[in-house]
């Protein structure tokens, strides 16, 4: 029945209320679930990796499963895997390093020369009395501010239990996740209403194979990234060639920005170690390398995979490093979009054919997936 304030409205004054208190609710709950998110992030942040590792190992475990692996076996296996391939880059990365210190202790030392060189008789004219004061100054402050120091260090060591807390506790979620994920994600949809059940679990599946399709689609352009980034510093004989392409690797994981940032690593380097012609041999080696990733692997790898617009890649990786810092920008991208792949999935009205409430038969594998927690048809037995 209409009011008759809402006969005294125009039709598209009503329209744009109803609009208006609807996007205010959707806004404050997402503002809540933000405020959960930010004051639980110790728990949060190794629950969301916990859930990427189990995105990039479940279809191997699952793989192990079906040929006939036991399932602690079959769950050992990926994660050390995972473990021997993080210790065999950590070892190529100690080693460089370890080999080439000597070579660096002599540059650096030219380099520091190059640079109080510069300062002294480059635009700035400084004079050796100035660059000597200012070192004193320095130091000064660094040894006066003894109780700021405390604090750092104690902040530090709260960051170490943190780090290893959330350590144990992304370990203990990915075997959780790899062992009986299908039953964790039975319980998620019965925490629903009976009626929106069939709606989450549809949407479930296909966030789920757009989420683990991104993981191995990153990985793919991580390595491109790496792997071409690596080559370049190793031939224009750049120190630290296998670091900066670890560094490389681990920074693409934040997509199109990670790769840039990590790469002006290696510009550095160039820059300090060999020169400003070889740092702009390496920039442009970065650039062509960035231009591979954003005009290429985006739209026709990534792009396949995630279905959602580069432009869209880079403000979710920039909102995310506003809200959270690296974690914001490391899952902005797969959130976005297992969201719009979860929303697209529901608005499509797929579940409404189910018969059956969703989760009420075993899984047949380890991980929400189409042919894992749909529901059993009746005509099958």
């Amino acid at each position: 029945m209409q009011r008759p304030t809402d006969r005294a409205l125009p039709a598209g004054m009503q329209i744009a209320g109803a609009w208006a208190w609807r996007i205010l609710a959707i806004a404050g709950v997402i503002a809540l679930f933000l405020f959960v998110v930010s004051e639980l992030e110790f728990i949060v942040i190794p629950l969301m990796i916990a859930i990427l590792l189990s995105a990039l190992l479940v279809p191997g475990a699952a793989f192990l499963r079906r040929h006939g692996w036991p399932r602690w076996l079959a769950t050992v296996v990926p994660i050390l895997v995972v473990l021997v391939v993080l210790a065999g880059l950590g070892f190529l990365v100690v080693t460089q390093i370890l080999d080439e210190l000597p070579e660096l202790r002599h540059r650096t030392f030219h380099a520091y020369l190059d640079v109080r060189g510069f300062l002294i008789s480059g635009p700035f004219h400084l004079t050796p009395k100035q660059l000597n004061g200012e070192f004193h100054t320095a130091v000064s402050a660094v040894q006066t501010d003894t109780n700021g120091l405390l604090a750092g260090a104690k902040s530090i060591g709260s960051g170490f239990e943190h780090f290893f807390t959330g350590l144990l506790l992304t370990v203990f979620g990915t075997i959780i996740l790899l062992i009986d994920g299908a039953a964790v994600w039975r319980w998620t949809v019965r925490l629903f209403p009976k009626r929106a059940r069939a709606a989450i679990d549809d949407a479930g599946h296909a966030g789920w194979i757009t989420l683990t399709s991104f993981v191995k689609v990153q990985i793919f352009v991580a390595l491109v990234n790496s792997v071409g980034i690596g080559l370049i510093a190793a031939i224009a004989r750049i120190p630290l060639a296998v670091p900066i392409a670890v560094a490389v690797f681990l920074g693409s994981f934040i997509p199109v920005v990670g790769s840039i940032v990590t790469g002006i690593i290696a510009v550095f380097v160039a820059l300090v170690y060999n020169g400003p012609v070889i740092a702009l041999i390496m920039l442009a080696g970065v650039l062509f390398i960035h231009l591979l990733e954003s005009q290429v692997l985006q739209p026709l790898v990534m792009g396949n995979a995630v279905k959602v617009h580069p432009l869209a890649v880079v403000f979710a990786v920039a909102g995310g490093a506003l809200l959270a810092g690296i974690a914001g920008a490391l899952f902005a991208v797969p959130l976005v979009a297992t969201v719009n792949t979860m929303v697209h999935s529901i608005a499509a009205g797929r579940w409404k054919a189910r018969s059956q409430e969703p989760g009420d038969t075993p899984p047949a594998d380890l991980a929400p997936a189409p042919e894992t927690l749909s529901p059993k048809d009746p005509a099958d037995d």
